[in-house]
């Protein structure tokens, strides 16, 4: 049985992830609206992987014998000036998730909740991916600026991205 501390933490986990789903969702909006779909496609795909994070709390609450509970939160910004800062603000967005997923950790740490640790394990390692990867974007969106053919290029690059759920984690 989780500690309530960790219960709610938990919890509040996956709503967040809920909520970074939505952020990703409504950039995908921004961009379709750009008519840069390959771009629309990165953040859809995100948006799985997000929904996929909040699925693996969810059941892991469950096997914990935990009470489930489905927060509400805000709606995300939808406008972004450029797709640099679309980048950024997801960067921005992956840190703290990255924050709070570590916040969970020392939690667990301290009430020696060892199957929690080792079920965070997953998402610290997660998140140095998440971080990676947006990160490598904005760093093609610097170099490329005032290229808009070199967009178009990075555009369709990202139209290839397809979501496949990790097949060494269970939900």
């Amino acid at each position: 049985m989780l500690k309530k501390e960790i219960l709610d933490a938990l919890n509040d986990q996956m709503g967040f992830e809920m909520y970074s789903a939505n952020i990703y969702l409504s950039m995908a909006t921004w961009f379709d609206e750009k008519n840069l779909t390959g771009f629309a496609n990165w953040m859809k795909v995100q948006y799985e992987e997000e929904m996929f994070h909040a699925r693996k709390f969810y059941h892991y609450i469950s096997e914990r014998g935990g009470r489930v509970i489905i927060p509400g939160f805000d709606a995300p910004a939808t406008e972004w000036d450029s797709p640099l800062a679309a980048f950024e603000n997801a960067l921005e967005h992956e840190e703290l998730v990255t924050s709070r997923i570590n916040n969970i950790v020392a939690t667990a740490s301290e009430a020696k909740d060892f199957a929690t640790l080792n079920a965070l394990q997953w998402f610290v390692a997660e998140q140095v991916e998440e971080e990676a990867n947006v990160d490598g974007i904005i760093q093609q969106l610097k170099l490329m600026a005032g290229a808009p053919g070199a967009l178009f290029m990075l555009d369709r690059e990202l139209g290839q991205r397809v979501y496949t759920p990790p097949a060494d984690s269970a939900e």
